[in-house]
């Protein structure tokens, strides 16, 4: 088996597989499979939309008391946490193509602090509801307001907020083996940042739904 010699000061390029004609139609599978899979996820939460706009329909008095009782405050913060995020992840994309991978590292390490820092208010927010009782189905016990349908719309917010902060977990994952990768190997550049350009696209994509979930859930 041959081995891949690397010369002081520089760093291996990008690996073509076996079964790909060049690094050029390899890079366009893996955006595609990428943008595939990101489509399947979007049908994945569609459901969810769907599920809300139903009983949104049937439960209207409902659906606007239970909105109320959010915090708007904490979801207007996290949603500018995850549109910050997306920003520091796309500068991690753009640095990767210019080959700086310490400014790769430290835009994907912003990105994960600003991800766990969603995830803590996420956090504080249920705790919040399961201390006065808007719990989802028959777990319902919230005095304030008792309204046919308010359980069900708790069913929902818990579904897609516990399915996005999932993704989110799914996505700091992601990015934090490209920032691993930045720092120890830091062999990002014009011709290799796939890895990095992939994690973004699903970055976004966790920003994306999130847009759709706020005014939904806290603006009815």
């Amino acid at each position: 088996m041959s081995s891949v010699h690397v010369t002081p000061g520089s760093v291996p390029g990008p690996k073509l597989a076996a079964h790909f004609a060049s690094l050029e139609v390899q890079k366009h599978a893996a955006r595609l499979g990428m943008w595939l899979f990101l489509a399947t996820e979007i049908l994945l939460f569609a459901g969810l939309f769907a599920c809300y706009a139903a009983y949104r329909f049937l439960f209207p008095e409902a659906w606007a008391a239970s909105s109320r009782s959010l915090d708007l405050t904490m979801g207007t913060i996290n949603t500018v946490v995850l549109i910050t995020s997306s920003f520091t992840a796309a500068m991690a994309v753009h640095y990767a193509k210019e080959g700086k991978n310490k400014m790769v590292g430290h835009m994907n390490v912003l990105t994960l602090l600003m991800a766990m820092g969603f995830l803590v208010i996420k956090f504080f927010e249920y705790k919040h509801k399961f201390h006065i009782g808007t719990l989802p189905g028959r777990y319902y016990f919230y005095e304030g307001i008792q309204l046919p349908g308010a359980p069900l719309y708790f069913t929902v917010y818990f579904a897609s907020t516990a399915l996005h902060a999932l993704h989110v977990v799914i996505g700091m994952t992601v990015l934090a083996f490209a920032t691993v990768r930045a720092y120890r190997v830091g062999d990002f550049s014009a011709n290799n940042y796939t890895q990095v350009e992939l994690g973004s696209m699903y970055w976004h994509l966790v920003d994306l739904v999130w847009i759709f979930l706020f005014p939904m859930l806290y603006l009815v």
